[in-house]
C-alpha cells in the first residue's frame, strides 16, 4: 500500500495545493528559477516531488497542507488532556481512533473535570478558541461546598485574585441549590490553570465536580462522556462565536 506522503506529483500542482499560487502562477515562479526541491534550483515543467522532498520558493519552505479536522469530544474524568503523558495515565487521545490526521487538544480540561473538548489540526483555530484576546466564552457546570451568599457570588462576576492574578469579570448564575451543595454556571473567556476551582475556592466554596458544557456557541448537547464526533463548518463557527 503506498505511503500518501511519498506519492509524487507535478511541482507546480504540489504549490498549488500548498497554497503558493495558483498552478499557472506557480510555473511561473519555477521558470523565474525561484523554486528549490532539496536545495536545487529548478526551472523546467515536469519535475515530481512527494511530501518528502523538501520545496522552497523564495527560500521559504511550502509543505502540502492537510485535511482540517475537528473532534467534540465528551471528555470523561481520568484523562490528561494532552498527546502523550510522561506519567504513563491516560490521555484523551486514548479515546480517539481512526482519524487519519494528527491532533491535539484545544486548550486543556483538568485531570478530574469533564466535559467538551475540542480537538484539532489547525493552528489558526486552536489560538483564536484560546487565546484571552479573542473572548470566546467557555461554559461551566461546578457543583460547590455549600451555599454561596450572594456576595461571594458578586465576587466572583467582579474578578477575584486566584494567587497573582485578577481574573476577568465572568457571567455566574446558580443553577440549583442542593442540601450540602450549589450548583453553577460560569463563563468565562480565560484559561488560566485550574481556573474555576481557583476562582471557587478564593471564596470559600471548594469544587466538587467541574464540567464544560459549551465552548463559543457550541453546546456539548446529549454527546455521551467518552464518546467522540466530527464538528460541521458550521459548529467549528459556532465554537469560535462567530455564529449562533
Amino acid at each position: 500500500m503506498k505511503n500518501k506522503d511519498s506519492e509524487k506529483i507535478r511541482l507546480q500542482k504540489y504549490m498549488a495545493l500548498c497554497g503558493v499560487a495558483s498552478r499557472r502562477h506557480s510555473e511561473d515562479l519555477i521558470r523565474a528559477g525561484r523554486v528549490k526541491v532539496n536545495g536545487i534550483t529548478v526551472t523546467r515543467m515536469g519535475v515530481l516531488v512527494s511530501n518528502e522532498d523538501e520545496v522552497t520558493v523564495d527560500g521559504v519552505p511550502v509543505r502540502k497542507e492537510e485535511k482540517k479536522v475537528y473532534i467534540m469530544l465528551n471528555k470523561p474524568a481520568g484523562y490528561v488532556t494532552t498527546v502523550s503523558d510522561p506519567r504513563g495515565r491516560r490521555t484523551v487521545l486514548d479515546l480517539i481512533d481512526g482519524v487519519g490526521q494528527r491532533i491535539y487538544p484545544v486548550g486543556r480540561l483538568d485531570y478530574d473535570t469533564t466535559g467538551l473538548l475540542i480537538l484539532t489540526n489547525d493552528g489558526d483555530f486552536a489560538y483564536e478558541s484560546t487565546h484571552p484576546g479573542k473572548m470566546v466564552t467557555k461554559t461551566y457546570l461546578a457543583e460547590v461546598r455549600g451555599r454561596p451568599s450572594g456576595d461571594k457570588l458578586e465576587k466572583l462576576r467582579s474578578g477575584v485574585d486566584i494567587g497573582g492574578f485578577i481574573t476577568s469579570p465572568a457571567e455566574v448564575k446558580v443553577v440549583r441549590n442542593k442540601e450540602n451543595s450549589t450548583i453553577l454556571e460560569i463563563k468565562i473567556h480565560e484559561g488560566k490553570n485550574r481556573q474555576v476551582r481557583r476562582m471557587c475556592d478564593a471564596i470559600g466554596h471548594e469544587v466538587i465536580k467541574l464540567k464544560r458544557t459549551a465552548v463559543g456557541n457550541l453546546v456539548l448537547g446529549r454527546l455521551k462522556e467518552g464518546q467522540w464526533r466530527y464538528l460541521t463548518p458550521h459548529e467549528v463557527k459556532l465554537a469560535l462565536g462567530r455564529e449562533k
